[in-house]
């Protein structure tokens, strides 16, 4: 049985630019309301003003996912707006760059609070409010690098292979209930978390830019509205695991065949971006 979109009511992070906006705007175009939340104040109108024309109604807030104050209001602050919420998609995340020798600890702390414990945080607050419905769903935006673990992603994989482990386990512990949980490892999709990346402060500079202006132009090429269609789709059809482009499904197949060397055969892929220091 298909999930019902219609007069759904979806929060979306990250939803003023990227796969959050383009998400956003497919599920308005399938009648599905919206509460849509980013640090973006003018991104998140342009995206509640795009969404608008479909006829839904659409509510924004400002805000940092790692406020747990804030994050724990908000549930309170939806329902009184929307009435209900059916969809939870935890889509708001950020890139660094460097090998961990060069990343700070707090450079660390910082990635991890932002792609992990945010996405742990809205969960638990929203989890209640998802369970009083007959049927609800949550979605959880992991990254091809949470089946893969390329050099000097180190921090970046580690949360998003940590997403993953927490949506597989939280699926299990909500069997029997209405609420079905999807993870998605995307490929290279065209985002601003390239651009808006950081890197290692021990190593930014020129040459570091322009070696993340190369991979950007090199892996991110695919358009977030394709991305977001698929995200949709697994949404109706309660897909548990969403891997979405040809180079995250061939990379994930080289990892199924060579769970521990697989990098030996795709850092070739890599070695242009990945030159030594």
């Amino acid at each position: 049985m298909s999930f019902p979109l219609r007069d759904a009511v979806a929060v979306v992070t990250g939803a003023a630019s990227g796969i959050g906006r383009a998400t956003a705007l497919e599920l308005a175009n399938r009648g599905t309301h919206l509460a849509l939340m980013d640090r973006d104040a003018a991104g998140l109108a342009a995206t509640a003003e795009a969404a608008r024309h479909s006829g839904v109604r659409v509510t924004t807030r400002t805000l940092d996912v790692t406020d747990t104050a804030a994050v724990a209001g908000l549930p309170t602050e939806v329902v009184r707006d929307h009435g209900k919420v059916t969809v939870l998609v935890n889509n708001a995340g950020v890139a660094l760059m460097g090998r961990l020798e060069e990343l700070s600890l707090d450079e660390f702390r910082w990635l991890v609070e932002i792609n992990f414990l945010a996405v742990v945080g809205m969960t638990k607050a929203f989890l209640p409010e998802l369970l009083r419905q007959p049927a609800a769903h949550i979605v959880n935006l992991s990254s091809l690098y949470g089946i893969i673990a390329p050099a000097e992603q180190t921090a970046y994989a580690s949360a998003k292979f940590a997403v993953r482990g927490f949506s597989e386990s939280l699926r299990h512990e909500l069997e029997g209930t209405g609420v079905g949980v999807t993870v998605v490892h995307p490929g290279g999709f065209r985002t601003n978390i390239s651009t808006g990346s950081r890197i290692a402060a021990a190593i930014d500079g020129p040459e570091s830019r322009a070696r993340r202006e190369a991979w950007s132009a090199a892996f991110l090429t695919r358009p977030p509205e394709m991305a977001a269609a698929a995200i949709v789709r697994a949404i109706e059809r309660r897909q548990p695991r969403l891997i979405i482009g040809a180079d995250a499904r061939t990379a994930a197949f080289i990892q199924w065949l060579l769970p521990v060397r697989y990098w030996a055969v795709l850092k070739a892929a890599y070695a242009r971006f990945l030159t030594p220091r």
